[in-house]
């Protein structure tokens, strides 16, 4: 089994959209970390309040969790998921679940746009400069440019897993 991939950015970035195009590609499932998010949470987005640390620690048990789960079944998984902390991505792989993290890079201006333009999401366009505010750009990640479009993204990704979509 190859290693899950978490697909890491603030909001905005076009996590689900690429994790969704990623997963599809490798023929694997996609998880939609905001799926995972307490009514609490998201009720507290929603008024315009940034999580705390303390806010997010049980999400990302929860999804630690459910990556354990996948990989104890020998399933790789394409997880769309902030994992803006260095400590958040530790959180992930709690455990050894074997994890590669694609971080969507993308300008406060590009990602301020995209979230002004949104019409069902939860996180306000308020929230963005909280998400830089919080942002450990991660070290070891395949860092792509998030104002490309989806097919380039995927593409330079599988590139930089050695991967491609019709071997998997």
């Amino acid at each position: 089994m190859s290693d899950s991939i978490v697909v890491m950015g603030v909001s905005g970035a076009g996590k689900t959209r690429v994790g969704r195009a990623l997963a599809a590609a490798l023929n694997v499932p996609f998880l939609e970390g905001d799926e995972f998010h307490s009514a609490e949470n998201i009720a507290k987005m929603q008024s315009g309040q940034p999580l705390t640390d303390e806010d997010r620690r049980p999400w990302l048990a929860v999804l630690n969790t459910t990556l354990r789960q996948h990989a104890a079944s020998g399933q790789r998984v394409v997880l769309a998921c902030s994992a803006l902390k260095q400590d958040y991505r530790k959180q992930l792989g709690q455990g050894g679940v074997p994890l590669h993290f694609v971080y969507l890079k993308g300008t406060p201006e590009l990602i301020a746009r995209r979230v002004q333009g949104r019409k069902r999401h939860f996180m306000p366009a308020s929230l963005v400069d909280s998400q830089f505010g919080v942002l450990e750009e991660p070290d070891e990640a395949i860092v792509v440019d998030a104002g490309q479009t989806v097919g380039r993204i995927v593409s330079a990704v599988l590139t930089a897993l050695g991967e491609d979509a019709s071997e998997t």
